[in-house]
């Protein structure tokens, strides 16, 4: 299984999240995308944990379910690892090397790039082209994950009866949906972007610059914490919490006893995380961010940001580029188009 997956072949990008799996079929090409296929199907509470799947026949239903109701048949998969699960380093290595060669290359010297045992690993590399100023060595990105992280994916897939042929990095996906639709925002090529990620359990921050992800970090806040509240508050369960949450039918205190401190707190934690960016990088300031992630769809949760920021915020819509067929329901699509940034990226390896 290859961690990167080079190989040009049609793939659908499924995004398994704590929540839910995405699924998105693209065609056409990288000039003219058309978005094919996309459905959602929601996952069983705890089915994914810590970025890992803890139920594995679950998780397998829900891939065949959603694959069912897409309407996808006989193509291949692409799915990523989180970043907290992958090492990834560019190292410069002879230009003069065959593929064959880097690989034999890399696995002897891997005890030097990576802290396991050759043996429990996936590894996998990329040459990205030559070092500037000396085009005899290239730059080359090597990404190793435990084996055990790749294999518990594939047994997933297996289970739902979809190949599996390219594991991706999840930051590497989203890299890509970002240089996608970066045109769409007028954003400059020596800008710094803050790219947030807000899912329901843990938030993502993805620092941009120069067509390339510099920075990546994660928090455990999410969604989820809003939906407790609400149980909380009005004696709910979760799943009729988390209807009420994204359908409405709440009392009218809702807003301001409830959500107005939810979203304080996502705008703590946002400037939480470019402190941690700003402590940890040369940067000393971001020139926008975009918010993602399911939370993002909470109403004027943008102008907050900005307001209490003081950086120019907008909300990721991450198919912004694309067309859609009619077999795909648009309003649905967009409404969850903040939330597919990881999706999307792994959509477009199809094109690779």
């Amino acid at each position: 299984m290859q961690l990167l997956g080079r190989k040009k072949v049609q793939l659908v990008g499924v995004d398994l999240s704590s929540s839910a799996v995405k699924v998105l079929q693209l065609s056409g090409n990288q000039d003219n995308i058309k978005v094919e296929r996309y459905t959602v199907e929601p996952l069983p509470a705890n089915a994914v944990a810590d970025n890992s799947i803890a139920e594995v026949d679950l998780v397998s239903a829900a891939i065949n379910k959603a694959f069912n109701r897409a309407g996808i048949k006989n193509i291949g998969a692409a799915t990523a690892v989180s970043g907290s699960a992958v090492i990834t380093k560019i190292i410069q290595m002879p230009s003069e090397l065959t593929e064959e060669e880097l690989e034999i290359q890399l696995e002897q010297d891997a005890t030097q790039y990576i802290p396991y045992p050759i043996e429990e690993v996936s590894l996998d590399f990329c040459v990205l082209g030559p070092v500037e100023n000396n085009p005899e060595l290239n730059n080359v990105l090597i990404a190793s994950s435990r084996s055990e992280n790749v294999d518990i994916l594939i047994e997933a897939f297996g289970g739902a009866g979809i190949p599996l042929e390219v594991v991706d990095v999840e930051a590497f996906a989203v890299e890509r949906c970002f240089n996608e639709i970066k045109g769409k925002y007028g954003i400059e090529e020596d800008e710094v972007v803050a790219l947030f990620d807000i899912g329901a359990s843990t938030t993502i921050m993805h620092a941009m610059h120069k067509s390339t992800g510099i920075y990546s970090r994660e928090q455990s806040f999410g969604g989820s914490q809003l939906t407790e509240e609400i149980m909380q508050r009005y004696g709910l369960s979760y799943e009729e919490a988390g209807l009420a949450k994204r359908q409405g039918g709440l009392p009218e205190s809702y807003e301001s006893e409830v959500l107005q401190g939810f979203k304080d707190t996502v705008v703590q934690q946002v400037s939480r995380a470019l402190q941690f960016f700003f402590s940890a990088t040369e940067f000393g300031n971001v020139d926008r961010i975009l918010l993602g992630g399911g939370c993002a769809a909470i109403a004027d949760l943008d102008i907050l940001v900005e307001e209490q920021i003081g950086v120019p915020t907008a909300i990721v819509d991450s198919v912004a580029t694309f067309n859609v067929s009619s077999k795909v329901k648009k309003e649905a699509l967009e409404a969850d188009s903040p939330a597919m940034m990881t999706v999307v990226g792994l959509a477009m390896r199809t094109f690779d």
